[in-house]
């Protein structure tokens, strides 16, 4: 599929002299939520989108296919639209390094400047987003090098936490509960505070970090009424109560959550 250029009829002159034709339009960037794992909770709109861009951009590690692209099997079938980011660095290296910020950095710069091609030629490109793409995306690092240049249409997906919480059976809030999200990779001290000043929370970005947290939880009050989930909605989907698990090991797509106990009627 060649891409969606989209061309005006020609306009003809007053006196009938001639014909001159439109300029060719840029391309759209599409952010497309893909939702916590299972396809079933694509939107409409997502699958449009799926369906019809020329490029399709999926965030991976290398040699690895991303879990977005993962969720679009589902839909896509044409490998020729595909579009792989493979990330410099995933875990390799603390977030905080000098080396991964710049390498982050130059790995943004240059997808950018080659979606830019692809955009300034006309053709829609659409960037699969885990979740919701304004969610600690890695689509908003694109977004925020290319909103200015081009057009942009923001598909909104459903959240990890709000999958995790429905396949966990946990409402999350009640009356007046105050909701804290936070990233597990905040230090000790900091995860403190926050949960001293909160009625409910999800704590994201496990990985190594699920010792610190049961730690924090344990101290500030919570761990009874915490949920561990992993891979909600997804396939080997496992919901325990956080207490109850006899393990410190967490991968990417694991989280925390402590339901909020506020007013009832």
């Amino acid at each position: 599929m060649e891409g969606s250029v989209r061309i005006d009829a020609p306009v003809e002159t007053p006196d009938g002299a001639g014909e001159t034709p439109a300029a060719a339009k840029t391309g759209t960037l599409y952010g497309v939520g893909m939702g916590p794992g299972d396809p079933d909770f694509l939107t409409v709109k997502a699958m449009r989108v799926l369906e019809h861009a020329p490029v399709l951009v999926h965030f991976c590690k290398r040699g690895k296919r991303g879990n977005a692209r993962t969720i679009a099997d589902a839909v896509v079938c044409d490998p020729t639209r595909e579009f792989p980011l493979a990330y410099p660095y995933t875990t390799e290296l603390h977030p905080d390094h000098p080396e991964y910020v710049s390498a982050l950095s130059r790995f943004y710069d240059e997808a950018a400047g080659r979606l830019a091609d692809h955009l300034g030629a006309g053709r829609d490109v659409a960037i699969l987003s885990e979740g919701d793409p304004f969610f600690y995306g890695s689509f908003m690092h694109l977004w925020r090098r290319l909103k200015d240049r081009f057009p942009v249409e923001v598909i909104p997906g459903v959240t990890g936490m709000s999958g995790c919480w429905t396949r966990a059976g946990t409402p999350i809030t009640w009356g007046d509960d105050v909701l804290t999200i936070l990233p597990a990779t905040l230090p000790r001290a900091a995860l403190v505070e926050r949960m001293k000043g909160t009625d409910a929370a999800v704590i994201m970005k496990l990985g190594r970090h699920l010792p610190k947290v049961r730690g924090v939880l344990a101290e500030t009050g919570f761990l009874a009424r915490a949920v561990y989930v992993e891979r909600g909605t997804m396939a080997g989907e496992r919901v325990v109560p956080l207490a109850e698990k006899a393990d410190d090991v967490a991968p990417y797509f694991s989280m925390v959550l402590v339901p909020g106990e506020g007013r009832r009627p």
